[in-house]
């Protein structure tokens, strides 16, 4: 007998050669498609953060005002052709607008990575004064910030509604112009006008008169002349809701009273009253 053996393990290389080379081929052309998507991703991604944010803006939004042009807007935004989502400061950009007599608050958006939206909040009136403009007597008008943003017909837009406000007496202009902010110390009074015009608003229909009553030591005090009583009623700096509920509930019992009162004053916190003397005949 031959002693021939047959390694049966053996008996195949380039079976076992050949299914070892197509996995690799695979996991190199695998290889390949990865490098190049990331090649893609990592272009746009600098397309987005290095570049887009860079080039001037497509959209620039604008609202809030209507009658406001909008290149006036933008010039004093700081923004122009060559303005970018990067170089737009928005925080400066509102400070700026809100200088403007008509602008109340300005809120400027960017929106990633062209769009800028700028919405402007117009001044509102709580009251008005009357003042000498080019010979004539025209109405003055404050926002809650004490500052002339309209005078009688002039700046467009839409006039407040004279019945609707109080009149402010007392105050002396030199020459009335528009964006002029009356002293700090008056800076409650438009407050407190601001307020009360949102929280009660008949209230300040019941008073046809504030009067600004100025101090030469104290700064000044406030006298109040009621729609449907003649009587001058004398409060400090401060214009309070309560006080004028109370201030119209007593002239409530004088009229039901019959009684003919001069002055009342709130000045010490608590209210006194003054009755008219009669006149001899």
């Amino acid at each position: 007998m031959s002693n021939e053996y047959v390694f049966t393990e053996n008996a195949r290389p380039a079976e076992i050669s050949a299914e070892v080379s197509v996995p690799s081929k695979l996991d190199r052309r695998l290889k390949i498609l990865i490098l190049i998507l990331a090649i893609i991703l990592g272009a746009e991604l600098i397309w987005l953060l290095g570049i887009s944010p860079w080039m001037p803006l497509s959209v620039v939004e604008v609202a809030g005002i209507p009658e406001l042009d909008k290149a006036l807007v933008l010039a004093q935004a700081g923004i122009d052709g060559r303005s970018s989502f990067m170089t737009v400061n928005a925080e400066a950009s509102e400070y700026a607008l809100e200088s403007l007599h008509q602008v109340g608050s300005a809120r400027i958006l960017k929106r990633f990575p062209d769009t800028v939206s700028i919405t402007l909040e117009p001044r509102k009136a709580v009251a008005f004064s009357l003042a000498a403009v080019d010979g004539r007597i025209s109405p003055v008008f404050f926002d809650k910030q004490g500052v002339v943003f309209k005078i009688g017909s002039e700046d467009s837009g839409p006039g407040p509604n004279i019945s609707s406000l109080p009149i402010i007496s007392g105050l002396i202009f030199e020459q009335a112009v528009l964006g002029t902010r009356l002293p700090a110390m008056f800076n409650t009074l438009f407050s407190d006008l601001e307020r009360i015009n949102s929280t009660a608003p008949e209230l300040l229909r019941a008073v046809s008169e504030i009067q600004i009553n100025r101090k030469i030591y104290d700064g000044f005090e406030l006298i109040l002349y009621p729609v449907y009583y003649p009587v001058k009623v004398r409060l400090g700096r401060e214009l309070k809701e309560d006080t004028l509920r109370y201030m119209l509930l007593l002239i409530d019992v004088f009229n039901a009273q019959d009684v003919d009162v001069e002055e009342l004053d709130f000045r010490t916190g608590t209210a006194s009253y003054t009755v008219k003397e009669a006149s001899l005949g």
